[in-house]
């Protein structure tokens, strides 16, 4: 080897990383509470919340993520959920009935499963290691890269774990 020529061993690797960060959704979520719609937070009357849902906005949900809850302890019945999916489907880019947090991990998690990992055919992939990333995505990205890749590994390009080999 010639003097003061170095090689890049990380890049002549060949492992390429997937960072799961990216497919965390970046649609602002807004919560919902049914509890604003009930009568002394306690029934739905029928009138009043068919008024409500006439005079209120629904735009403003316009290519948003809705968390729909209810902060009380009630019985809703299963129309007022009918006519809720009606009104944010025509505005909301995606809704349901979970937390904040929950709707995050959902759209994360839908963000990864239809991803195409195809790019990553015959490739030794490292999945990048991340302390915020919820454990289920890296089952997701496991099962979904054993179709495609040469090696799958989990932490840094430079030192990673095996975690599967072809």
């Amino acid at each position: 080897m010639a003097k003061g020529i170095f090689t890049n061993k990380v890049e002549a690797s060949g492992i390429i990383a997937l960072d799961l960060i990216d497919f965390k959704s970046s649609l602002d979520i807004i919560e919902f509470d049914i509890k604003n719609l009930l009568f002394m937070e306690m029934i739905v009357k029928e009138k009043e919340f068919r008024a409500f849902i006439t005079e209120t906005d629904f735009t403003v949900y316009k290519g948003k993520a809705v968390a729909i809850t209810c902060s009380v302890d009630t019985i809703i019945p299963p129309w007022v959920f009918m006519i809720l999916a009606d009104k944010f489907s025509e505005n909301a880019a995606y809704f349901d009935f979970n937390s904040a947090d929950t709707v995050a991990f959902d759209l994360w998690k839908n963000n990864l499963t239809s991803a195409d990992l195809s790019s990553f055919k015959d490739i030794k992939v490292v999945v990048r290691a991340r302390p915020d990333i919820p454990h289920a995505l890296y089952m997701i990205a496991a099962q979904k890269l054993k179709h495609y890749a040469k090696t799958i590994m989990y932490g840094e390009i430079g030192m990673p774990k095996v975690i599967w080999k072809r």
